[in-house]
């Protein structure tokens, strides 16, 4: 009996020794976990409201785990940093700031024309042949043609072309502005040009001009009718033309 009731408190002591250990590992653990530390992306600099973002805005940071946030752009490799490029800020992002995929949009028609109009340009849409649509990409390069009734010294009218604007970028093709749109974006953006398209003739194109060539381009929307020509790939040369007409073709 004597030895019974010595080896009931040892094993009473046992169990809470063993208890208290597991409560003190499962504390270490946690204090552990709080301190490990992650890579997230930050702003290098302030990044205003819709910015398109570029590898150089942006910079990866170490930070506690508990301190990261729950949408945070996290670094594994060097390549993650690639995730955010082209991406647009729907808000801004402070220096310092963790990026985060709810400040993020897609580069897409949600974000606006404006975040693709290189700066001192302006963003300018011309109508285009259904047929050319399918073929011509944002970021291709085209010249802008106009044909339209001249008078002549004799006051006869006789109908010229003229090329108005070279070597002009496009930056969207109807709602597809060249990055950052997913499959299903892409598809459901397809189905409404589609449903557009049934209702007219014509599909659209967006380009960048100069505020000179933009008053050229809107008088000759007026003046006459707009045909876009494709250039090759790389050309950027500009050329001197002379209004074309068929008197002189067959003169």
């Amino acid at each position: 009996m004597e030895k019974k009731g010595v080896l009931v408190p040892m094993v009473l002591a046992m169990g809470a020794a063993v208890l208290y250990l597991m409560v003190l590992t499962s504390k270490e653990k946690a204090l552990s976990n709080s301190y490990e530390t992650g890579q997230v992306l930050v702003a290098r600099t302030d990044i205003p409201e819709r910015t398109v973002i570029k590898e150089d805005m942006v910079e990866p940071m170490s930070v506690p785990r508990k301190f990261m946030e729950q949408d945070a752009f996290e670094v594994k490799t060097q390549s993650d940093i690639k995730m955010i490029a082209n991406l647009v800020t729907r808000v801004r992002v402070p220096k310092g700031n963790q990026l985060t995929q709810s400040a993020l949009i897609s580069l897409s028609p949600d974000a606006g024309l404006s975040v693709k109009i290189p700066p001192g340009y302006r963003g300018a849409i011309v109508p285009i042949d259904p047929e050319m649509k399918p073929l011509i990409k944002p970021g291709d390069r085209v010249d802008i043609l106009v044909t339209f009734d001249a008078v002549m010294a004799d006051n006869r009218k006789e109908k010229v072309t003229a090329t108005i604007l070279q070597n002009v970028l496009v930056i969207a093709v109807g709602t597809n502005m060249g990055q950052g749109m997913n499959a299903k974006q892409f598809k459901t953006s397809g189905e409404k040009e589609e449903k557009a398209a049934a209702f007219s003739e014509k599909s659209m194109v967006s380009v960048a001009l100069n505020p000179n060539e933009a008053q050229y381009l809107a008088l000759a929307m007026k003046q006459g009718d707009l045909t876009v020509i494709m250039r090759g790939l790389g050309d950027s040369e500009m050329h001197p033309m002379e209004m074309a007409s068929f008197r002189k073709l067959f003169k």
